[in-house]
C-alpha cells in the first residue's frame, strides 16, 4: 500500500493542514474607512470585550433554558431560548462590526473564557430566582461597558461601532433585562 500525500482527483479534501497566523489578534489591519488607526484599535478591544460577555451570557441562557425548573417553566423556557437567540444574533454583529474595522473578532471559547468579566456559573443547577439574577447581573455588566463604550466611540466619531453599541446591545439588553426582572416580581396573591 502505497502512501500519496496529494489527491489523485480534485474530490479529495487536503486535510491536516496548518498555516501561519496572518494577522494576530489584538490588531488592526488598514481599512479604507474614514477612521483612524487609534479609533479603530479602540473600537475594537471595546467591541471585542463586549463580544466575549455577550458569547458567555448566550451561554448562560442556553444553560438556564435547558435547566428551568417549577410552576413558570413553559414561559420561562420560552422566553430564555428567545432572548439566546437574540443574543447570538448580537454577537455576529459585534464580531462583524470588529473585522469590518480590521480587527480580529475573539472567538475561541477558550480566549473568551480569559477576557470576560461575567462570573462562572456552578455546574450544577441552581435555584430559579438564582438562576435569573445571574442573568440580569450579565446583562448589567455588558449595559455597563456598553454604554461606556459607545460614549468613547461617539468622542472618536466612531458612529457605526457607536450605533451597534447603543441601537443593538444596549437596547436589546435593556429589554431582555426588564422581561427577566417582571419574573422576579414579588406579586400578592389574590383573593376572592
Amino acid at each position: 500500500m502505497t502512501s500519496n500525500p496529494q489527491p489523485a482527483h480534485g474530490s479529495q479534501p487536503w486535510l491536516h493542514q496548518k498555516g501561519e497566523v496572518i494577522q494576530e489578534f489584538g490588531t488592526v489591519k488598514q481599512f479604507p474607512v474614514g477612521l483612524s488607526y487609534e479609533a479603530r484599535m479602540y473600537a475594537c478591544q471595546r467591541l471585542n470585550k463586549v463580544l466575549a460577555d455577550t458569547q458567555i451570557l448566550y451561554g448562560l441562557y442556553k444553560k438556564h433554558h435547558w435547566l428551568m425548573r417549577g410552576a413558570t417553566f413553559y414561559q420561562l423556557h420560552i422566553v430564555l431560548d428567545k432572548h439566546a437567540g437574540e443574543q447570538l444574533e448580537l454577537v455576529d454583529t459585534l464580531a462583524e462590526r470588529v473585522q469590518s474595522l480590521g480587527g480580529v473578532a475573539i472567538g475561541d471559547p477558550r480566549h473568551v473564557a480569559e477576557i470576560t468579566s461575567i462570573p462562572r456559573p456552578p455546574d450544577g443547577v441552581e435555584e430559579v430566582p438564582a438562576m435569573l439574577s445571574r442573568l440580569l447581573e450579565a446583562h448589567e455588566a455588558i449595559l455597563i461597558d456598553a454604554h461606556d463604550a459607545a460614549a468613547r466611540t461617539a468622542e472618536l466619531g466612531d458612529d457605526g461601532t457607536n450605533d451597534v453599541l447603543v441601537s443593538q446591545v444596549i437596547r436589546t439588553g435593556e429589554r431582555q433585562a426588564w422581561f427577566l426582572a417582571e419574573h422576579l416580581v414579588d406579586t400578592p396573591l389574590v383573593r376572592a
